[in-house]
């Protein structure tokens, strides 16, 4: 699997290698891509409104090396909204007022200072790749943070990517 250098620089400073499934976050073109074993798959993602940024507060998406701390809503019907990672209402597709929706990987910061520990610490700011109500604004900055990928998307690749898989969120 061919990682983007950026991707390979980050594990490398941080002395971590590469796990199976790795995944890849272009703000500039708003696309997350899988990287699994020799196979690669391109989504269409929504970041932040706000741009990128680290601080807590700021509603921005972090950059940097980041993995899947944990994971919800395993076998929750597609449309389950959440609250504090909670399911509150499962009845199916239909609310574009939902902000989060179906799936929710929690993400982790791997790189001190940059987006671990203190003030940009993205898992104390609850920076989640998640499903949204409406999938509309996918393609185009629209979230507090958070990446938001479509439930077509979102569910087969909670399904696979298992917790401890390394997220890189890049600028370009």
């Amino acid at each position: 699997m061919k990682l983007p250098h950026v991707f390979t620089e980050a594990c490398e400073r941080q002395l971590i290698p590469p796990s199976n499934h790795c995944l890849f976050i272009s703000i500039a073109l708003q696309q997350l891509t899988h990287y699994y074993e020799q196979n690669v798959k391109t989504f269409t993602v929504s970041t932040s409104i706000n741009g990128i940024g680290q601080k807590k507060g700021s509603f921005q998406t972090p950059l940097g090396l980041h993995k899947i701390h944990d994971k919800f809503g395993a076998g929750e019907p597609i449309g389950t909204v959440f609250k504090g990672r909670k399911a509150i209402r499962r009845e199916g597709k239909g609310d574009p007022a939902a902000l989060i929706t179906d799936r929710i990987l929690w993400l982790e910061g791997l790189e001190p200072g940059i987006n671990l520990g203190d003030s940009v610490d993205s898992k104390e700011r609850y920076i989640y790749i998640h499903g949204v109500g409406d999938e509309s604004s996918l393609g185009k900055p629209n979230s507090q943070g958070c990446i938001h990928l479509a439930a077509s998307d979102l569910l087969p690749l909670f399904e696979i990517t298992p917790t401890g898989t390394l997220v890189y969120i890049s600028e370009n």
